[in-house]
């Protein structure tokens, strides 16, 4: 059903017995005596967990070599009086002006060869062997001295792996690469084969040619840029075992390292959620979103998955505004309440912030906070201390977990691919089609998991790909036997074109899937900007854009057929019967509206009903041996009521069949199971 588990370390933080709750703590901004200040706040907001020395590189080794941890001694001793949790940042995502101007050959050099300076944060040269010599360096001194401290619950390592940085072009990485590549293929010979280096007569002859694929004359191989995309994953990922392993070696504390997930591209987050022993993720809104409570339900529902389905932490998310987007909305009253308790209802049992105390200087000195600039006397800190009390009123969900309806078709190394450049068309967008099928079925009120096109997808009713463009032959063995068995499987256009090397398959498109569709594309047939088509489905006319294709059925039923367009009176939209299963296909871009018609037939193929819920109600359960917890979250601003039986946990009143949530409030209802 998920990803293997990873280490079996332990899985949680030690020492917190209720949902973790707190944030970011730079306290070396701060005068001494603001820490004082700091920690009865932290009391009165309930405050248990607190992340530490991420960005003070250059306080702890103020010159190499030379280590100063007497500031860091007291922090951790004032913590622990006091009862707060420790999670204790290694500080290699941003290294010390010291460090750059020992090693100028550290530093990230773009695609276009420009070679970025200090004074930011992010990441030196991943695959720089002085950089990756002087992480394992500092995070080997914090382990010794506070690897068996009892203040500390949880170790984090690095910033957010792949931002703002990912890629590197410098002589370390090309050595890097070429030695990467070498491992993974062997021989020239199967190098060449893999790239198809027989086109534009790029064979190579000595891995001494083979460079790493900078701005070129025109297009650089496809096959090239994409091993590069999956060296690059590899070089961080590697850069985060180093560190992991170097804090084992004295400590036997969990370890994690903040996860972007569904907004940095670069990493291939199957593969990290195995090597840390706690998943946790970082998130926030995209204020340009009318409802980013979509967003944010995809980013949950993706961390989950990543996390085998096991409780996640939320290690950050914002108060009120960021300051990094174009326009930096402010949330509403209540709005930060709905998004922390959305995001414990999709299983996070560590509910953090990014930052404890606004900062006054620098680059994030208009970014929200728990304690803003204006202090207690704010909107922001009456609510943060609110839902500290409320997540104390809800210690009981820890430990339980969510229960998906759908899985959803995900894989990075397929969209590293798809992104390159002369696909068919411009306005192919894996993640718009990904973000389109997840709002449908959100709205449809349903919960979704992420899955891996090679996982056990046994446990769904109904697996949706919306964007498999690569597709190896394992992964479409899956599926077919997937429907074979009894599942319902919609696939959405250009997907199953290309194997792992970024080659068409052998049949052409589509061909890695024709037995469980029963249908395979002849031709793609792009519709020009602004060009729509109408589709008659079952007796509803939707319309589509962006796509269309030549169908040709190899025993699937057509459902809907083209209108107008390039493939007018052709199929638009089949199904097919493979087994107890049924396999269906939609060639052209539906919007959230025009997918409701399509999803509510996939819907009766699995046997799913979708819940009657007022449009902008999210309905969310999580399970545990004694209970079943439904979190029932009303984003809109008028009062509606939801089905549901037991004991309101926040208030305590008993519900009997009916939930009444007011303007834009949430419940938690526990029923005994």
């Amino acid at each position: 059903m998920f990803a293997d588990p990873g280490p079996t370390s332990p899985s949680w933080p030690l020492g917190l017995d209720a949902i973790a709750y707190g944030g970011d703590y730079n306290p070396e901004q701060w005068p001494r005596e603001v820490w004082d200040e700091d920690i009865a706040l932290m009391h009165e907001a309930g405050v248990n967990l607190v992340s530490i020395g991420i960005f003070s590189w250059a306080l702890l080794e103020p010159r190499e070599g030379e280590f100063d941890f007497g500031w860091l001694d007291e922090l951790i001793e004032l913590l622990h009086a006091a009862g707060i949790r420790v999670d204790l940042g290694t500080p290699t995502a941003s290294p010390p002006a010291w460090f750059f101007a020992t090693y100028p050959s550290a530093r990230v050099v773009t695609r276009e060869g420009t070679v970025l300076g200090f004074g930011s944060r992010g990441m030196a040269g991943p695959s720089s062997p002085e950089y990756r010599a002087a992480s394992v360096r500092i995070a080997t001194e914090l382990a010794r001295r506070y690897g068996s401290h009892p203040a500390i619950a949880l170790w984090h390592v690095h910033n957010e792996y792949g931002a703002p940085v990912s890629e590197d072009y410098s002589p370390s990485s090309a050595a890097a690469f070429s030695t990467w590549l070498q491992d993974r293929y062997g021989t020239l010979d199967a190098l060449n084969n893999a790239w198809g280096t027989a086109f534009w007569g790029q064979r190579y002859g000595s891995w001494s040619h083979v460079d790493v694929p900078a701005v070129a004359a025109s297009v650089v191989n496809p096959a090239q840029r994409l091993d590069f995309a999956r060296f690059t994953d590899h070089a961080l990922r590697e850069c985060f075992i180093a560190e992991r392993d170097a804090i084992r070696a004295h400590s036997s504390v969990p370890i994690t390292t903040n996860f972007m997930a569904g907004s940095c591209p670069s990493t291939d987050l199957w593969a990290w959620g195995r090597e840390v022993d706690v998943v946790s993720n970082d998130h926030y809104l995209t204020a340009a979103d009318e409802h980013p409570e979509v967003g944010l339900a995809l980013a949950a529902d993706l961390t989950r998955s990543v996390a085998g389905g096991r409780p996640w932490m939320l290690m950050e998310h914002s108060t009120s505004a960021v300051n990094w987007q174009p326009r930096n909305v402010a949330k509403r009253a209540g709005e930060m309440h709905r998004n922390s308790l959305s995001h414990l209802a999709r299983g996070a049992d560590a509910i953090l912030f990014f930052q404890w105390r606004a900062s006054r200087s620098g680059a994030e000195k208009f970014h929200s906070a728990m304690l803003p600039h204006t202090g207690t006397s704010s909107r922001v800190w009456r609510e943060v201390v609110s839902l500290g009390a409320d997540l104390g009123r809800l210690a009981e969900l820890r430990g339980s977990r969510t229960v998906a309806d759908a899985a959803i078709l995900w894989d990075w190394e397929s969209f590293w691919a798809q992104d390159l450049e002369w696909r068919p068309s411009d306005d192919l967008d894996h993640r718009e089609r990904l973000a389109a099928f997840h709002e449908r079925l959100w709205r449809d009120g349903l919960t979704v998991d992420m899955a891996h096109p090679e996982s056990d997808l046994s446990a769904y009713p109904l697996v949706v790909a919306p964007a498999s463009y690569l597709l190896t032959e394992a992964g479409a063995a899956n599926l077919t036997r997937y429907v074979a068995g009894g599942g319902t499987l919609l696939v959405s256009y250009f997907s199953a074109v290309v194997d792992e090397c970024d080659a068409v398959h052998v049949g052409g498109y589509g061909a890695p899937l024709r037995e469980a569709l029963g249908m395979s594309v002849e031709e793609f047939l792009p519709l020009r900007a602004g060009q729509s088509v109408r589709v008659d489905l079952s007796g509803t006319s939707v319309s589509g854009d962006v796509w269309s294709d030549d169908i040709v059925l190899a025993g699937a039923s057509v459902v809907g057929t083209y209108e107008d367009g390039p493939a007018a009176g052709r199929p638009a939209i089949t199904r097919h019967s493979l087994g107890s299963g049924h396999g269906w296909y939609v060639s052209t871009r539906l919007d959230v509206e025009g997918l409701a018609p399509l999803l509510q037939l996939a819907y009766a193929d699995a046997g799913i009903t979708s819940p009657d819920l007022p449009e902008g109600v999210e309905v969310v359960r999580r399970a545990s041996s004694e209970a079943t917890y439904t979190v029932a979250i009303n984003h809109l601003d008028e009062p509606v009521a939801v089905p549901a039986d037991g004991t309101e946990l926040l208030t305590g009143d008993r519900v009997a069949g009916t939930l009444k949530l007011g303007a834009g409030e949430v419940r938690v209802v526990r029923t005994p199971r």
